[in-house]
C-alpha cells in the first residue's frame, strides 16, 4: 500500500511469512495525521492478533493535532486505554495477551519515536542508517550491562524475549525519543519478523535504492526469501516538503484512514 500526503510519502507491506499460520502483526498508516504504527501481538494466535488490532485500531482514533505535541500526548491517552482493554481481556480468559508497539508521530519539522517491546525504529539519513528505538529484550539488557556484545546478543537463545509490551501489566510502559526532520529523512518501522532476518545495512540499501512503497515491499520480500520464520511488517515513510496531497486506496487488512 501507498499514501502519500502533503510532507509524507509511505508505503507499507506485511506478511504472514513462511512458517506461521496466522499474521499477530498489524500496523497503522496515517499520513494525514502525521501518525505511523507497528504492532506485533503475542499470546497464541486469537490473542496476539486482537491484542495488535487493538492498539492499531485505538490509535487509528488520534483526532487532527496541532503540533508533535499534541500526537505524543495524544498517543500515550490512547496507549493507556489500549492496554487497559487488552489487560483486562487477559485477565478475563485467564491469560496473557499482549503486544509491542513502535510509533512514528511526526508534525511541522518535528517527530517523535516511541514504542514498547522489540518493534524497530529507525532513521535513514545521509546515506546512514540508525536505530532510533532501543529494544526492550533480556538480550539489549545484557549488552547495556556488557555481559554481551551485539554478535552474541543475535544468538542467544532468548534473544527474542521481550520485557516490555501492551498489554501484559495495569499500566504501559513506553519510551520515546525526539527529533528535527531534515530534508529526505526515511523511517522505517518494523516487527522483529524482519531484523531477525534482515542486517540495517540491507534495510538502508532498499530505502535508499526504492520510493517508500518499493522499498518496504523489497524488505518482505528478502524476509521471505531467507525462510521467514515469525510474521513481517514494514513502513517506510520519507519527508519530502512537497506539499500537495495524494492518497490511493489501502487494501483490505491494513488500519489506515
Amino acid at each position: 500500500m501507498r499514501d502519500v500526503h502533503a510532507d509524507f510519502d509511505a508505503g507499507a507491506a506485511s506478511d504472514v511469512g513462511r512458517v506461521r499460520k496466522v499474521n499477530e502483526d498489524s500496523f497503522l498508516v496515517r499520513s494525514e495525521r502525521g501518525l505511523w504504527a507497528v504492532a506485533d501481538g503475542m499470546g497464541g494466535h486469537a490473542g496476539g492478533k486482537l491484542a495488535s488490532s487493538i492498539v492499531v485500531d485505538t490509535l487509528g482514533r488520534m483526532p487532527p493535532p496541532r503540533d508533535v505535541g499534541d500526537l505524543v500526548s495524544g498517543c500515550a491517552a490512547l496507549i493507556g486505554e489500549a492496554n487497559s482493554r487488552i489487560y483486562a481481556h487477559g485477565a478475563l480468559n485467564g491469560g496473557t495477551i499482549g503486544t509491542t508497539v513502535a510509533i512514528l508521530a511526526a508534525q511541522g519539522r518535528r517527530f517523535a519515536c516511541i514504542w514498547s517491546g522489540d518493534s524497530r525504529i529507525y532513521l535513514v539519513r545521509d546515506g546512514r542508517i540508525r536505530q532510533l528505538s532501543r529494544d526492550h529484550t533480556e538480550a539489549q539488557e545484557l549488552v547495556a550491562q556488557g555481559v554481551l556484545s551485539p554478535e552474541e546478543a543475535r544468538r542467544w537463545p532468548r534473544r527474542n524475549v521481550i520485557t516490555r509490551a501492551i498489554g501484559v501489566g495495569d499500566d504501559p510502559e513506553l519510551e520515546m525519543e525526539r527529533g528535527d526532520l531534515s530534508a529526505n529523512d526515511a523511517f522505517v518501522l518494523c516487527s522483529d519478523g524482519l531484523t531477525n532476518h534482515v542486517e540495517d545495512g540491507e534495510i538502508l540499501a532498499a530505502v535508499t535504492a526504492h520510493a517508500p512503497e518499493l522499498a518496504a515491499q523489497a524488505l518482505i520480500d528478502l524476509t521471505l526469501a531467507r525462510g521467514a520464520t515469525d510474521n513481517v511488517t514494514v513502513i517506510v515513510v520519507r519527508y519530502s516538503r512537497r506539499g500537495g496531497t495524494i492518497a490511493s486506496l489501502a487494501p483490505a487488512g491494513a488500519t489506515w484512514a
